[in-house]
């Protein structure tokens, strides 16, 4: 299973601006392709992108990166064995040689790592999922699907960054889609009836034009009857806060309201939330470098609801450890170029799982038509998927891909359903 060649190329992400390919053959000729995805709203501690700067696409080319694989990535990996995920991993970290893969760009190393995974399957003649699960029973996902955009993905016309739903009732992937599918038509046909639709946002959410956070809500949980589902029973909300996008040293900025909150006023916010609407799953509740926040709004909710760290934690497995000691979150989000390679990738969701940690594999707001994050969430058993929205074909290839799973043979052992959100039900 030698590498026989790896070829860099650079190609057009979801939003029109320049990311990387690469393509790695093994000797036998199998082939194995990976994509860089890129997000918007970044935790400051992720992996860095190599961009190029300067005028040419805004300075966000990725010439140099793709340089930086042929150059030294290249001839690193040739003649290795595309089995050896986490010795050929551990070679690109060590050939960057910083701690946030700024020289070489975490962009080019999870398009790198991503395709010698896909050639380790790709040799062994099976599906990625079914090549990660090595032997155990796996589930697929339940799936996190936006409705409105908000925040750094629809021109902060609204502060909260996604307005999400989760198909709890669903008994099966396919049902999980029809379910939701159901519920964005009518949230769009609500918003156009308002005169209230924007367009919509990077993720393929609706982009409303709101005048209070609630009323997105208000607005979601409307939508959730008009299809013809029982809110929390049938259908229940999720949010991604992102709260770093708006606050810093315990400081929140609402926009939209014209308000600021302390992280106290915050936290009572999200919990008067809580309250009012079905809502089972909050993502960066606080700022990243708001610990005692996140720790503070785990201790009254977490009971309650799943606490998800992704600006706080960043795909990090010994974020996640000292996390567990500070009493902070209950549930991780999952982002292969937030870490940099798959190996670390892996580890920061084995970190979360040793503590009993729910996880949720994510895509980023800058996707390509790759639907790796589909096979990773199943076979590696994450129990929760979260694409985008329920629109665009970057994020409907994803959706697509899982009802594939589900129907194919071999098949995945089952749909993993409500029981995998935190609080473990």
């Amino acid at each position: 299973m030698t590498i026989r060649s790896i070829l860099a190329r650079r190609i057009w992400d979801s939003r029109g601006r320049p990311t990387i390919e690469v393509e790695v053959t093994n000797a036998d000729g199998s082939v194995g392709t990976g994509l860089a995805p890129a997000g918007a709203s970044r935790g400051t501690r992720e992996a860095v992108e190599l961009r190029d700067g300067g005028e040419r696409f805004r300075g966000l080319d990725v010439q140099k990166a793709v340089r930086g694989i042929e150059r030294e990535i290249v001839p690193a990996l040739l003649g290795r064995d595309a089995a050896d995920q986490a010795g050929i991993d551990a070679a690109l970290i060590a050939l960057d040689g910083t701690p946030n893969k700024s020289r070489l760009g975490g962009n080019a190393l999870i398009a790198t790592s991503l395709a010698v995974l896909h050639a380790a399957a790709a040799q062994a003649r099976q599906p990625l999922w079914q090549y990660l699960a090595q032997g155990s029973p796996v589930q697929l996902p339940l799936p996190q699907v936006q409705i409105f955009g908000g925040g750094a993905h629809a021109g902060r016309r609204v502060d909260i960054q996604d307005f999400m739903v989760i198909a709890t009732g669903a008994s099966s992937f396919a049902q999980a889609m029809e379910m939701t599918a159901e519920v964005y038509r009518a949230a769009g046909e609500i918003m156009a009836g308002r005169g209230a639709l924007a367009g919509v946002a990077d993720e393929g959410g609706w982009w409303p034009n709101f005048s209070r956070n609630e009323e997105a809500l208000d607005t979601l949980v409307h939508a959730i009857v008009k299809a013809g589902y029982i809110p929390g029973e049938d259908v229940a909300i999720a949010l991604d806060i992102a709260a770093s996008e708006f606050g810093q040293g315990g400081r929140y900025r609402l926009g939209l309201e014209d308000t600021e909150l302390d992280t106290d006023g915050l936290c009572e916010r999200l919990l008067q939330w809580l309250d009012r609407y079905p809502i089972v799953s909050i993502e960066d509740p606080l700022a990243e470098d708001d610990e005692r926040g996140l720790a503070a709004f785990t201790r009254a909710a977490g009971s309650r609801v799943q606490v998800v760290g992704d600006d706080y934690l960043v795909t990090n497995a010994d974020r996640v450890r000292a996390a567990s000691e500070a009493g902070a979150c209950n549930c991780v989000l999952i982002k292969p170029n937030q870490a940099g390679t798959i190996t670390e990738t892996k580890a920061a969701l084995d970190a979360a799982r040793a503590l009993g940690y729910a996880t949720i594999v994510s895509a980023r707001s800058g996707e390509t038509e790759d639907v790796a994050i589909v096979h990773l969430a199943t076979g590696w058993n994450a129990g929760q998927l979260k694409v985008g929205s329920f629109a665009r074909s970057e994020r409907m290839a994803k959706w697509n891909e899982g009802i594939r799973l589900e129907t194919r043979r071999p098949a995945p052992a089952g749909f993993a359903g409500r029981s995998v959100l935190a609080p473990r039900r």
